[in-house]
């Protein structure tokens, strides 16, 4: 067969990492708030960036539309978001967090910072900041 060697194939890494990464995160946003993956980064937009139409997150977040569907009828059942009709684009709608999803948007955001700040805690600061425009520049590609 190939002559290449899985555990140095530079995507596996990066999935094997993104995949131990989000598997830790994810005891946080699933035992406290009983939310999925997708629900999460869908709640972290709309938190971050404020009122957003499903196909702009999509966008943003590389998420396939059907996933983030599922998780705005969740989020929206869960009464962490609302939404209304976009009025430049009749089809679409506006999604916007309510005073809830602000809420758990502000704990999970202080989870994540505590979350992110332990598992960078075994590099150096030259090697937090390398990692991270590494990974910053691959996922612009």
């Amino acid at each position: 067969m190939g002559d290449i060697d899985l555990r140095a194939f530079t995507p596996y890494l990066l999935a094997m990492a993104a995949e131990t990464t989000s598997l830790g995160f994810q005891s946080t946003y699933k035992a406290q708030h009983g939310m999925l993956r997708t629900e999460w980064r869908v709640l972290f937009h709309l938190g971050q960036y404020g009122p957003l139409t499903a196909k702009t997150i999509c966008d943003r977040a590389r998420l396939h539309k059907t996933k983030v569907s599922r998780a705005v009828a969740a989020l929206e059942a869960k009464r962490f978001l609302t939404r209304s009709e976009d009025p430049q684009d009749r089809r679409s709608d506006v999604l916007e967090l309510t005073a809830s999803g602000q809420k758990v948007f502000r704990a999970l955001t202080e989870e994540a910072a505590r979350f992110d700040a332990a598992l960078m805690e075994r590099f150096s600061a030259e090697e937090r900041r390398i990692l991270r425009q590494c990974l910053t520049r691959l996922a612009q590609l």
